[in-house]
């Protein structure tokens, strides 16, 4: 075992168990509560075609029922002393987690460890979660934005596990049985894949005592391989009988290994659709009545990376709205002011305090970032990295989008309306 990381005057601890398990904390004195959880690095880009939605039925599956406890007996465990239990499945990612107050962490490590390694994935239980997720998936498919922002994530990373729904598909769902789970959960959740992470008023070294008793003795297992991903520019219009008609562009992005090109992608999103002070929200929405929601972000993943620009707009005004969005791009890379960019520096510090003034948020920035550098960041070691990010940077992180290939767009709405001809060449 070895304790290799201690930042913030102590605050933030890591250690790494002999086995390649790992555990952060951060020992957060005002509060009287605790917020943890288990990040697994395995999401649905570590899937198969036919796996589509495997490790998101995994995450549903392992609240149903392990050797020592029922489905409704581990709520019914943390509910009795004032905890909750949730997950969620992304593209790289799965995470278990629990909020309880401080004096009950104990208890919430061992549930999450419980559903973890003992459960019994019963196939009366996977049956019924089965038709869950199928409930699930067509109430996404009754939200228009939604369809069209995992269009876009599609057509951009075509015929890759990065561009498929993490909710998988009414026939890959209906596929999954007893064995599938089982078998998926134990070929990629190993060890040096998992991080136990707690903030709060948490104690360090019991955190790792009970992560030691409850996790030490999992073998060591060589780490799962992902598909890289790879960008493609495309366009797809998808005809539907709807009030609104949804436009899409997507942009390639940094990856999460270029920690300042992420920063300058983040920025210059920021300052193009980031709030109502946006040029995005000022001229489509303000100056023009184009639409009524239109808002613009950057993300990076492991190997790649997307800026994306969604709005909603009237189907005769589509074309008018996405040409507007491009061309407002572009003017933006060559004359975007410090004004803007401070605005949007300001923007990220207070979203960036205010949501690591929660446990869980705390807890979770700290887990991705041991997943994706190898080390915690503290809060004034991140402000200064946005604030390194002035005017210059920005111009040059708008030109890098700009000019890393033609842009992806999605066009869903009703008939007369459409792409504008520019982007349907562009691809």
């Amino acid at each position: 075992m070895t304790d290799h990381i201690s930042i913030e005057d102590g605050r933030i601890r890591a250690t790494t168990l002999s086995n390649g398990f790992r555990v952060i904390t951060e020992h957060m004195p005002h509060v009287k509560s605790a917020a943890l959880g288990v990040w697994v690095s395995v999401g649905s880009r570590n899937e198969t075609l036919v796996e589509t939605g495997l490790s998101h039925m995994l995450e549903h599956m392992a609240f149903k029922g392990t050797k020592r406890r029922t489905a409704r007996g581990i709520v019914e465990e943390i509910e009795d002393v004032g905890g909750d239990l949730n997950a969620y499945t992304d593209l790289e990612i799965t995470a278990y987690q629990a909020r309880v107050l401080a004096e009950h962490t104990p208890l919430a490590i061992d549930i999450i460890a419980d559903i973890l390694r003992e459960s019994t994935f019963l196939p009366d239980e996977i049956e019924r979660e089965r038709h869950v997720i199928l409930q699930e998936i067509g109430e996404r498919n009754d939200m228009p934005s939604m369809v069209a922002v995992e269009a876009l994530q599609e057509i951009a990373f075509p015929d890759q596990p990065l561009g498929r729904p993490i909710i998988g598909t009414p026939d890959s769902v209906m596929s999954f049985d007893r064995d599938t789970v089982q078998g998926y959960m134990q070929r990629h959740y190993a060890p040096e894949s998992m991080i136990l992470s707690a903030a709060g008023f948490v104690d360090h070294d019991e955190v790792v005592r009970d992560a030691e008793r409850l996790f030490g003795d999992m073998e060591r297992r060589p780490a799962s391989v992902i598909e890289p991903g790879h960008y493609h520019a495309a366009t797809r219009e998808i005809i539907k009988d709807s009030e609104q008609a949804h436009i899409v562009l997507g942009f390639e992005g940094p990856d999460s290994t270029d920690l300042e090109a992420q920063f300058r992608a983040q920025t210059a999103a920021a300052v193009l659709g980031g709030g109502m002070s946006s040029r995005l929200f000022q001229e489509a929405r303000e100056e023009r009545g184009l639409c009524y929601s239109i808002y613009s972000y950057a993300e990076s993943f492991s190997d790649a990376g997307l800026m994306t620009i969604y709005a909603a707009t009237g189907a005769d005004q589509a074309g008018e709205l996405a040409t507007l969005a491009l061309d407002v791009f572009e003017r933006a890379a060559d004359d975007v002011t410090e004004a803007e960019v401070s605005r949007a520096r300001a923007q990220s510090k207070s979203g960036l305090v205010m949501g690591l003034e929660s446990p869980m948020r705390r807890a979770e920035t700290l887990a991705r970032q041991m997943f994706l550098r190898g080390r915690p960041y503290g809060m004034s070691e991140i402000v200064e990295m946005i604030d390194a990010v002035d005017t210059t940077a920005v111009k040059r992180g708008m030109r890098e989008l700009l000019d890393g290939g033609a842009p992806s767009a999605v066009y869903l709405g009703p008939k007369g309306g459409g792409l504008p001809q520019a982007l349907r060449g562009a691809a």
